[in-house]
């Protein structure tokens, strides 16, 4: 009887421990993992919603850049950390094609989404003195010339490999890829000279453009955009790019799947009001993104048709490693 009350005692002394630390949750600074290098655009979004976000919690996010691998790198780094909701990982979409390029075994099924917080709209870039004014001039230049032209990449499953990916089940396109760690480095290398053009997020590119440091040829969408006026969606050329759109790159906030319950609630809670913030709405406005603020079951919802559709555009093309069917992965 004595054993019996003891062992009670311990577990409602546990129970209590444990009631204790999760109304406390966080109490500590948090760890934050961006996927893409510095000045990208998953580096920018993950910048940008961090402070609003530290205000709600009550806590610092102490950001660090971790790129490489297709964003393989960080998800892998993230994913082998404590299930204490103490280490986020702020992500693009990369880790939903992870699988059918052979880079992992993990992807966005292992994380809970606190947030998705934002679409972005690709476009494709090249420097104001390129000599192509339409991204029809381009194609046709590269046809002329097969491998001449690089194209700056962010290596498999990067918004410049999928976009290449969409285009090749369609058109002749033979250009050299270049990949780089990152949107931000991409363009650094194309407004040096080291490649020619590149497909990247509007959200990264928006502020060379405006510069006048590049120019923009197509947007990837099915009309235009009011930020981008006069440059025309890709379909206009290529209508065949219909069926894969609406398409583009994603930011969003990830913890572990298997974090407590209570720290995914508080997470969730602190990244949907800094998604509200008016100036963090601007931002992505101004950057050409389209806000989502949605998680939990609706934002598993987008992540497991995102990647359908972009893993069988990639399989189609024969870029994809191994086949969307191995991972149960249906044809949409």
């Amino acid at each position: 009887m004595r054993n019996t009350l003891i062992t009670l005692a311990v577990a409602g002394l546990t129970v209590m421990a444990s009631s204790v630390l999760a109304a406390d949750y966080p109490d500590k600074d948090l760890q934050g993992v961006i996927m893409w290098g510095a000045g990208g655009a998953t580096d920018t979004v993950s910048r940008a919603v961090q402070p609003h976000a530290e205000a709600a919690l009550g806590r610092d996010i102490i950001m660090a850049n971790r790129s490489g691998g297709g964003g393989a790198i960080s998800t892998k780094f993230v994913y082998a950390q404590k299930s204490d909701g103490y280490t986020l990982l702020f992500g693009a979409e990369n880790p939903q094609l992870h699988k059918v390029l052979g880079l992992s075994t993990i992807d966005y099924d292992d994380f809970y989404p606190v947030n998705l917080l934002a679409r972005g709209i690709a476009v494709i870039v090249a420097p104001t003195d390129a000599p192509w004014d339409s991204f029809k001039a381009l194609v046709d230049d590269a046809q002329s010339r097969p491998g001449e032209i690089k194209m700056g990449s962010t290596g498999p499953g990067g918004l410049p490999h999928v976009v290449g990916s969409m285009l090749s089940s369609g058109v002749e396109f033979p250009v050299t890829a270049v990949p780089y760690d990152g949107e931000g480095p991409g363009l650094t290398a194309m407004l040096g000279g080291a490649v020619d053009f590149m497909p990247t997020g509007l959200s990264a590119a928006a502020e060379h453009i405006k510069a006048g440091r590049a120019k923009a040829l197509a947007v990837v969408n099915l009309t235009e955009l009011e930020t981008l006026p006069g440059v025309p969606p890709i379909t206009a050329d290529f209508p065949e790019f219909e069926k894969f759109l609406p398409w583009g790159p994603f930011y969003g906030v990830f913890v572990k799947r298997d974090a407590p319950e209570d720290a995914k609630t508080k997470l969730t809670k602190a990244f949907k009001t800094a998604a509200e913030n008016a100036d963090f709405q601007q931002l992505m406005l101004d950057r050409g993104n389209v806000m989502m603020n949605i998680s939990g079951a609706e934002a598993d919802a987008f992540l497991q048709k995102w990647r359908a559709v972009t893993s069988w555009v990639m399989q189609d093309a024969g870029a994809a490693k191994k086949s969307p069917e191995e991972f149960g992965i249906e044809r949409p």
